[in-house]
């Protein structure tokens, strides 16, 4: 099948064309470059340009045949979300719906789109499931919570057959190496404790000692991006074998704290990791963790990858041949 992948050339992105392409897909990248990495893709299938370009999507659609579109591209930093929301409402929404616009005209059945438990809001009950309430406390988590319900309008009036993702906190890097996260500015845990590792930063901040979890920090669920990836392919095959339109949680399923990570990071890596005590963030919940009980069922999908030993050693890998110098 013909897929386009837009924001292809970003951190997850990347592993979703690696992973179509390992699956036997023609895979095409649409990025802007803002925070996508040229050389995460082939060259040759790159198309670099706005989603929200209709002459360009046209080209695009013509050019290659596409049958199906994973849509990644999006501005994810939440904290900007709050400050400047017109950029996100612009992009996430705005963008998105040229590109949906573009895929009914050219009568394209299947969309699989790169969604965020930050939809959720703050969790009511644990571990979240998709039954979950959906109230998302910043601009980032409503314009993806926008979109699903567009995209489920979309699906109601004009046929559109699509996978809405809800992911947890996407971690690790591609273990045949060559991709990875590397974003500008970095705000993951786990490339933050890294660098601080190679000395690329003098310490790593802990906001918060006091919660109520084992060690008095935060709790999260850490998914490595290769199995999300793979999860992206599952939920095209799902959506051609006739699959209804559904949403799905990603996650581990299990959580892990943020002193945890960095226990762990200092054995993987054999470095020490300074670490600087902060006051706790407003509205970090204590423990977020995701069920992906619907998703193992349904499309047949299973973390790999899902000890944290392996989803910081995939990391550090990749930091190294990264960063080091």
């Amino acid at each position: 099948m013909n897929v386009l992948v837009t924001g292809g050339a970003g951190y997850i992105g990347s592993h979703a064309v690696r992973e179509l392409t390992r699956s036997g897909h023609e895979v095409f990248t649409l990025d802007n470059l803002v925070y996508g990495h040229r050389e995460f893709v082939p060259s040759e299938r790159l198309t670099i340009g706005e989603v929200g370009n209709s002459d360009l999507l046209s080209r695009i659609f013509t050019d290659h045949k596409i049958e199906a579109v994973m849509h990644f591209a999006a501005y994810a930093y939440v904290g900007e979300s709050v400050t400047d929301p017109a950029k996100y409402y612009n992009n996430n929404v705005g963008s998105t719906l040229s590109l949906l616009d573009a895929v009914r005209r050219f009568g394209i059945r299947y969309f699989v789109f790169s969604s965020t438990c930050a939809t959720y809001g703050e969790p009511q009950s644990m571990p979240l499931d998709e039954d979950h309430p959906q109230n998302p406390i910043n601009p980032y988590g409503r314009t993806k919570l926008m979109v699903e319900k567009i995209i489920a309008d979309y699906g109601n009036a004009y046929g559109l057959k699509s996978v809405c993702l809800r992911y947890f906190n996407a971690a690790g890097a591609d273990p045949e190496g060559g991709i990875g996260e590397d974003h500008d500015p970095e705000t993951h845990l786990i490339p933050l404790i890294l660098d601080a590792a190679l000395k690329r930063r003098p310490s790593i901040t802990v906001f918060g000692y006091d919660y109520p979890t084992k060690d008095g920090t935060c709790i999260r669920d850490y998914i490595h991006v290769t199995d999300l990836a793979r999860a992206h392919v599952l939920a095209l095959d799902y959506l051609v074998r006739n699959g209804a339109s559904d949403a799905f949680n990603l996650g581990n399923g299990r959580g892990f704290s943020v002193q945890e990570v960095i226990n762990t990071a200092g054995r993987v890596t054999g470095l020490p990791i300074p670490v600087k005590r902060g006051e706790k963030r407003a509205g970090d919940p204590a423990v977020l963790i995701g069920s992906s009980a619907k998703a193992i069922s349904t499309l047949g999908w299973k973390p790999e990858f899902d000890s944290l030993e392996v989803i910081l050693d995939t990391a550090w890998r990749w930091h190294q041949q990264r960063f080091e110098k």
